[in-house]
Formats: structure tokens, C-alpha cells, sequence
């Protein structure tokens, strides 16, 4: 019989774990997104779309469905799923472990804030900024609220309601080419480039073209996570995926 696997997954890496992992014959994928996006790039594999209930839920339903394996390759920000993981493997005696890339960290030529939150990083813009934000649709309000500022939010689906003026909305998906992310900051007059610190290849040509440009980074820092053992590549979870469903623990 096939070991079931369950990836809480919404991120690039997932979707490449899931195809790696569906490949087996032996195993059984299921990836659970959280449905806050209508038309998500779908992994291989069984998808399912909502949340568990919390940490309780996502234990008996690990124990209901008989999942061999969790694997939380949620956003680094989704800190409550994180959290709800690391408590239902506790409970359900269910391996898991994370996959996570290793945060961005400043280089030479970089002029870069940290921010501990989107509201600290609202706050911390002067006057008359001209803000490339990209933190996606959920966390934008403190950087719409101030009108003082100009904020080009880029996210992959819009708003329910038009920004006021002088904010503007731009919808688009990853990846994205060094030589585009330098145009439109040229363009557009960026002075402020608003992101979170997700780590990886995929989006970070913008770092890059900040850079280039002169843009200030503000960059929002990663939460605490639940001490869980992580693997930084798809690779690494591919290794640790098969010594857990060989028998190597579970648990923070």
C-alpha cells in the first residue's frame, strides 16, 4: 500500500516537491493549499483547497486519512499554519518537517531597512516615497492608508475594491527578468522597494535591480517558527521525506 504524504504547501518549492514526490509509485501526495487564491498554479498530485480547523483538526485528520508524512512547505510567513503543523505531528505521532529557503541577506551596495512587520514597514517610508511593494494582497492596507506616499503594489490578484489615488495595482506572477524588474523601476520612478524575505531564485531579480537602481530595500523579516527540523532545497526534502517514512522520528 502507498504511503500518503501530506505537503501544506502554496509556494514554488511545494509544487516541485509534490512532482518529485508523485512520482513514486509507493507514495500517495496530497498537497492542501489554503484557497486565498482563485486560480493557484496546481501541483501533480491530489489537491485539496481550505483550511483544517486548526492544529486539532489537522491531527485527526492526519490520523483519519492515515498520513504517513507532513511536510509544511507553507509560505515563511504562514507562522499559524507553521505552528498548527509542528502541534498536530506532536499529536498525531506523524513525522514532519519544514521546507523553507534560506532568507535573503543584504550584500554589498545594498541600502536595506528591516522591518519586523508591514506596519512597521509602512511607517518606516518618508514622505513623498515612490513604494514598489510586494508583499501581495493581504498586508497591503497600512501602505494604501498613507497618501503621502505613492505605492505600486504588485500582487497576482487584485483587490476588491480600486485604491485610492495615488496608489495603483499591478497584477502579475513570478518569475520575473533582471532587465524588466530594472525598466519598471526606472519607469515608474521607484525610490522604495517594500518586500518580504521569502528566500530563493524566483523573485530575486528585484533584489538585484534595486540594487542597480539605487532603491532602498525595506525588507520585512521572517516570524519565529516552531523548532522543526527544515530542509533549505527540494533536494534536502526529498532526503529527509524518505529517512522519516524510513522510520527517523517526528516531531519539533
Amino acid at each position: 500500500m502507498a504511503k500518503k504524504i501530506l505537503i501544506l504547501g502554496g509556494t514554488a518549492d511545494a509544487r516541485e516537491l509534490a512532482e518529485a514526490l508523485a512520482a513514486d509509485p509507493g507514495l500517495d501526495v496530497t498537497t492542501s493549499l489554503a484557497g486565498r487564491t482563485s486560480a493557484p498554479a496546481m501541483p501533480s498530485g491530489t489537491v485539496r483547497s481550505g483550511g483544517f480547523g486548526g492544529a486539532s483538526g489537522l491531527a485527526a485528520h492526519l490520523v483519519d486519512q492515515d498520513i504517513s508524512l507532513l511536510i509544511d512547505a507553507t509560505h515563511a510567513y504562514a507562522a499559524r499554519m507553521s505552528t498548527n503543523a509542528a502541534q498536530a505531528s506532536a499529536v498525531a505521532a506523524v513525522p514532519c518537517f519544514r521546507l523553507e529557503r534560506p532568507p535573503w541577506l543584504a550584500r554589498e551596495g545594498d541600502d536595506w531597512i528591516s522591518a519586523a512587520s508591514p506596519e512597521a514597514a509602512a511607517a518606516v517610508l518618508p514622505a513623498k516615497a515612490r513604494a514598489l511593494v510586494t508583499i501581495g494582497r493581504q498586508q497591503i492596507g497600512p501602505f494604501l492608508a498613507r497618501l503621502d506616499i505613492t505605492v505600486l503594489a504588485r500582487m497576482i490578484e487584485g483587490l476588491d475594491s480600486k485604491p485610492l489615488a495615488p496608489h495603483r495595482i499591478m497584477l502579475a506572477r513570478p518569475p520575473f527578468a533582471l532587465e524588466d524588474e530594472v525598466l519598471l523601476m526606472r519607469t515608474e520612478h521607484i525610490t522604495h522597494l517594500v518586500t518580504k524575505n521569502a528566500g530563493g531564485e524566483i523573485t530575486s531579480p528585484k533584489l538585484e535591480a534595486a540594487r542597480t537602481t539605487g532603491v532602498q530595500i525595506v525588507m520585512i523579516e521572517r516570524p519565529d517558527l516552531p523548532d522543526l527540523e527544515t530542509a533549505r532545497s527540494v533536494e534536502q526534502a526529498i532526503a529527509i521525506a524518505g529517512r522519516m517514512l524510513a522510520g527517523g522520528g517526528y516531531g519539533p
